[in-house]
């Protein structure tokens, strides 16, 4: 197998990877809209955010897994997992959140770095500029 096909391999897969996270939670806070509405208030976030937040996580995941409009998915993934970080879980006391916000900060360095590799040839962006 040539290099660049196990790199494009290996982009397929990360990017199937880091989507299913952002795709289930979206999904998962229009099931539990109400109570991810009290979460984001008690956290001092407005609550008129939540249906962006959703739209970020199901659009950009999806656009991440099927690689297409890939670079810009990636970076409002990766603006989105830094605001999560340090709204959310940014509480150095609390070891479980620091754990929370030390992933989040590693899941935004991915979605950095795909945002400038691309998502590879086995992608929709790859098929739609016809290469």
């Amino acid at each position: 197998m040539r290099h660049s096909t196990l790199c494009d391999a290996a982009k397929l897969v990360g990017r199937v990877l880091m989507s299913l996270l952002f795709i289930s939670a979206g999904w998962n806070k229009i099931g539990g809209y109400e109570m991810t509405e009290a979460f984001m208030v008690s956290l001092g976030i407005p609550a008129l955010l939540l249906p962006l937040v959703i739209v970020i996580e199901l659009v950009g995941g999806i656009g991440v897994l099927l690689g297409i409009f890939t670079r810009i998915s990636a970076f409002l993934l990766f603006l989105f997992c830094l605001a999560a970080a340090f709204l959310v879980h940014l509480s150095p006391g609390d070891a479980a959140e620091m754990t929370s916000f030390m992933k989040n900060i590693t899941i935004a360095g991915g979605f950095l770095i795909l945002t400038c590799a691309g998502a590879g040839r086995f992608s929709l962006d790859h098929y739609m500029r016809g290469k």
